[in-house]
């Protein structure tokens, strides 16, 4: 199964939200969770999928 490596759509956006809820000064710093927070979404979605393709094939 091919792995999802597309950046967040609306990080900006994200990132703006989550300064401005924290008050952090730094945009790079609040760009950075976002895009962590996402590719660790994507992980696990990319691994339940796996999972319900193996539980399909068996």
């Amino acid at each position: 199964m091919k792995k999802n490596t597309e950046t967040p759509h609306g990080m900006d956006e994200w990132a703006d939200r989550v300064q401005g809820l924290s008050g952090a000064p730094d945009s790079q710093a609040a760009k950075q969770m976002v895009s962590d927070i996402y590719r660790s979404a994507q992980d696990e979605l990319d691994a339940q999928r796996a999972q319900a393709e193996f539980e399909r094939e068996e």
